[in-house]
């Protein structure tokens, strides 16, 4: 909600000039509106630029782990290896809610109280031919991915795929294979399990709690 500023004045009689307001006086009012006038425009304004999330679980660990506080930001194309946070109710679950007003003012809002919101890498873009092979090794169009926000000894998937990604999708992983619902897992589902551009949130830039671990998550 946008701050509001009531400015009080009363009756000035005809015989009688007002006080001057004090240069420190005035100096400090045109402050605190400066100040009140960015917070307006940064609540306006964050829903189109960025949104705050925390980490529900461990799907994402060693990069994430429970009770990370990340910014998401919403300009900027994807590439492999971003980490995205989307909903995943049309990818994962074959549901297609009703975006009816209300639910375009929470979208604008970044309130979404009924969905499936998760945090996962992109491994796969749009068009790429995708494959795991039974040693787990990783393989985009051909090319062996190395990937090395896994922990020690995690291979890629323990589950052979093969897959090219559908227009417009990307294919989504846990950094914790073993322990991460991911579009391994919905493979036949519409799409394949893939992510559709259209459902991506943003990309996670930034890791702000806990203190310790502080800091962009670009190159982890």
């Amino acid at each position: 909600m946008s701050p509001v500023v009531t400015l009080e004045g009363g009756d000035v009689s005809s015989d009688a000039s007002p006080p001057s307001a004090s240069p420190r006086r005035s100096g400090r009012r045109r402050a605190w509106i400066a100040v009140l006038a960015a917070l307006a425009v940064l609540v306006l304004l964050r829903p189109l630029v960025f949104e705050t999330y925390t980490v529900p679980s461990r799907s994402m660990s060693p990069t994430l782990s429970p009770g990370d506080r990340i910014v998401v930001t919403k300009n900027g194309e994807l590439e492999r290896g971003d980490l995205v946070v989307f909903v995943a109710d049309e990818a994962f679950y074959d549901q297609h809610p009703d975006r009816g007003t209300l639910q375009r003012i929470g979208d604008f809002l970044g309130i979404r109280p009924n969905e499936r919101v998760y945090v996962k890498r992109v491994i796969g873009l749009p068009g790429e031919r995708l494959t795991v092979d039974e040693a787990g090794t990783l393989r985009i169009d051909d090319v062996v991915v190395q990937e090395p926000y896994l922990a020690p000894g995690v291979l890629a998937s323990t589950t052979p795929l093969r897959i090219r990604v559908p227009p417009g999708r990307y294919f989504v992983m846990g950094d914790n294979r073993p322990a991460s619902d991911d579009s391994r897992n919905h493979l036949g589902d519409p799409g394949g399990g893939s992510v559709r551009a259209a459902d991506v949130i943003g990309e996670v830039v930034w890791r702000y709690w806990p203190k310790s671990g502080w800091g962009s998550v670009d190159d982890e």
